[in-house]
């Protein structure tokens, strides 16, 4: 099997596709370059299949290394037959290759190594072969030195024969796939960690069991943590019975054997102390991996979805980070998120100077010609909501409550401290939050996305493969969006295709040396950054007000002898084309295809000269929470509420109420019917209609429905 092969059983496309594709990813192209400028090479492959297209090629050429390492290693030991040889390099199940190395790999001295150190093969080789010999009295003839009677013979001959049975690539696959289908998980509290407080949320796994195949991602993750956080022990288990009968039926030849008690003691002894062990752990490991991979799909999920958020682009914002005794912080900022001004005031308790807290704010936003507010969501949010909105402003000015998660990882961060080397933590904390109102993906890429914290068990599954799975989910959608070179900060920079963050550094170093870019070429100038990187990154980048209109909009500089000559034909300028739907629609796509640009791209072209520079993200609305309720005590079953979906997880997503509780609408509760993926029915930060089902104060649970 070649790698186009492998990648071919997995992504449904033509073996021509994969091979384009392979290639542009050898020539260091990527994926948004890729997916976005080669649609004609690639077949119009979308980001998604060109990621998996080089997930799968990295991962064929892990196998094909680990094949490598395995035959020399058995050639070494001078035990490489022809047809063993060929087993491992016609598999690509690792599963099965490592199966097939499992007799040849270096481990500990074990029973049955002593017992062929003790000349006892022959007597297993009989024991395995099940004819009429009397082993027992065959025994006899293998006492030596070390092996004192014919007892001490056969249970050394039975450990040869378990290893052997262990070692069975067709009992160890039959028992995976008894396994994969009723494996059992069982949980059993350890008693003297009962009583402590942390143990109590995991109560329910005290005494609990249910069909691994079965049970829901974010409970076999949550079994998991109350296990390596000690509350908890797991087992799994299958039914000993119709285990025995499986590797009865592969390893016994003849009932009637003398020897068939001295191998069923084996069979035994291989499954209790070998097989069983190891197929356990091994099918927990991979229900983990499997959940693993749900958890970070809900992640990835969430994320992109809270990166591409509503931006309010650029407007003049004042910014709060509410809080009671320390006071809450407030920050002006300009349309470019530059601080402006920043001032503690405290309008709650125990201070209660409202009157001179609201002359302030009033102030500011006069001073600063301020046309926004953003409130953080977390201590003392709705006090200051209900504060900010009794000020009676000159001018309308719309009030946003805004995400605070990730704030403080912020305001601590390296990031942070270069961007305001003289502020304190305080101070960077409310800058974000007013720019993340602004635009929400340059000011998110610069948190590490775990932090952000929409998911479930972030941190309890495999931190590699979420890092890469949430790193290009960023990739994904700063490319998406395009960035303005002219005001991206170093960390949004670097996420722009060819760019690194050495060389997100040296535009920024360039930008402030040389003031902003005027055209795309300029950036050529900047610092090792060379013609590969200009091609991958150019079209992802935006230059407002430049030389060239097109430096504005998603058309390739490729492409621009491309749009001047469909402005030539049409007998007016590029300037005149563009947006001019009228003009654009006279124009015959497959007139102006070349080596490079096939109808595919011609189409996307005319497409953006339509809409150039168009953001794919909607208008920031405001939302109001029910004014009657600002605490969990406010709450009453019943109650039909405005709400905000605040986190999305695989059984369901949290609300944003108002109270510092968010509340769970089951995935039951999303809507009549069944529902696989409560992405299907809500979305992040969307806006939506709840009612109360129950209130736990003592618990600080709310239950909601939105079926309504």
């Amino acid at each position: 099997m070649n790698n186009i092969q492998y990648i071919k059983a997995i992504v449904i496309t033509t073996d021509k596709n994969i091979e384009a594709t392979l290639k542009l990813l050898s020539e260091d192209c990527t994926i948004p370059f890729i997916s976005r400028y080669r649609k004609d090479q690639t077949g119009n492959l979308d980001e998604v299949q060109v990621e998996n297209i080089a997930k799968l090629s990295k991962q064929y050429d892990e196998i094909v290394k680990r094949k490598e390492s395995i035959l020399k290693t058995i050639e070494e030991q001078g035990q490489l037959s022809p047809e063993l040889k060929s087993k491992i390099q016609k598999s690509f199940d690792l599963q099965e290759i490592e199966d097939l190395y499992l007799p040849y790999k270096k481990k500990k001295k074990t029973r049955a190594d002593v017992a062929r150190e003790n000349g006892l093969e022959p007597l297993a080789k009989l024991i395995l072969a099940q004819r009429n010999d009397d082993v027992d009295f065959l025994a006899t003839q293998f006492i030596n030195k070390n092996v004192v009677n014919e007892d001490e013979a056969l249970q050394g001959a039975r450990a040869i024969v378990a290893e052997w049975i262990n070692e069975n690539i067709a009992v160890r696959q039959s028992l995976r796939r008894l396994y994969n289908r009723k494996a059992i998980v069982e949980t059993k509290v350890v008693k003297k960690k009962a009583e402590e407080e942390a143990a109590q949320k995991f109560s329910q796994y005290f005494d609990w069991s249910e069909p691994l195949s079965k049970a829901p991602s974010h409970r076999l993750l949550a079994m998991l943590r109350a296990e390596n956080e000690g509350f908890i022990k797991i087992k799994i288990e299958t039914d000993i019975d119709e285990t025995y009968d499986i590797i009865d039926e592969l390893i016994i030849k003849n009932g009637n054997s003398p020897s068939i008690n001295h191998l069923q003691l084996a069979i035994e002894d291989s499954y209790k102390r070998l097989l069983h062990p190891a197929i356990s752990n091994e099918t927990l490991q991979e229900a983990k991996a499997k959940a693993d991979t749900k958890a970070i799909d809900v992640f990835a999920n969430n994320l992109s979805q809270l990166l591409l958020a509503p931006p309010l682009g650029e407007k003049r914002i004042l910014a709060i980070d509410p809080g009671f005794r320390s006071g809450c912080k407030v920050v002006c900022l300009d349309e470019k998120g530059d601080l402006l001004y920043n001032e503690t005031i405290y309008p709650h308790q125990p201070q209660n100077e409202t009157a001179m807290a609201m002359k302030k704010i009033k102030s500011m936003v006069n001073a600063y010609n301020i046309e926004a507010i953003a409130i953080g969501n977390g201590t003392a949010s709705r006090e200051t909501e209900f504060f900010i909105k009794k000020i009676a402003f000159d001018k309308t000015v719309q009030v946003f409550v805004v995400s605070e998660a990730g704030a403080s990882v912020y305001s601590a961060s390296k990031i942070a401290r270069e961007e305001f080397p003289n502020y304190d933590v305080t101070v960077r904390g409310s800058v974000s939050i007013g720019r993340r109102l602004s635009d929400p993906l340059a000011e998110l890429v610069k948190i590490d996305a775990k932090s952000i914290g929409v998911g479930q068990y972030q941190h309890d599954v495999d931190q590699t493969k979420l890092k890469e799975e949430l790193d290009t989910v960023v990739v994904r959608c700063v490319n998406s969006v395009g960035i303005n070179i002219n005001t991206a900060s170093k960390s949004l920079l670097s996420y722009v295709s060819g760019i690194g963050e050495k060389t997100a550094e040296n535009i920024v170093a360039y930008r402030s040396e040389n003031g902003p870019f005027e055209d795309r070429k300029q950036i050529k100038k900047v610092p090792r950054l060379g013609e590969k990187a200009y091609q991958q990154a150019a079209a992802f980048v935006r230059i407002h007000n430049g030389k060239n209109p097109l430096d504005n909009s998603a058309v390739h500089p490729e492409a621009y002898g491309i749009v001047e000559q469909m402005a030539k034909d049409l007998k007016i300028s590029v300037n005149e084309l563009i947006a001019n739907k009228e003009k654009i629609g006279l124009i015959n796509p497959e007139k102006y295809i070349n080596k490079t640009i096939g109808i595919l791209g011609i189409k996307d072209i005319l497409k953006e000269l339509i809409k150039p520079g168009l953001d794919p993200r909607k208008s920031a609305k405001v939302f109001e929470f029910d004014p009657n309720v600002k605490t969990i005590k406010d709450v009453r079953t019943g109650m039909i509420l405005p709400g905000i979906v605040n986190n999305i997880t695989a059984f369901g997503c949290f609300v944003d109420i108002g109270v510092k509780e968010s509340g769970l609408v089951h995935i039951s509760q999303l809507k009549e019917g069944f529902v696989s993926d409560v992405n299907e029915v809500v979305k992040l930060h969307q806006h939506v209609q709840v009612k109360v089902v129950e209130v736990d104060e003592d618990r600080k649970r709310i239950q909601l429905t939105m079926i309504i």
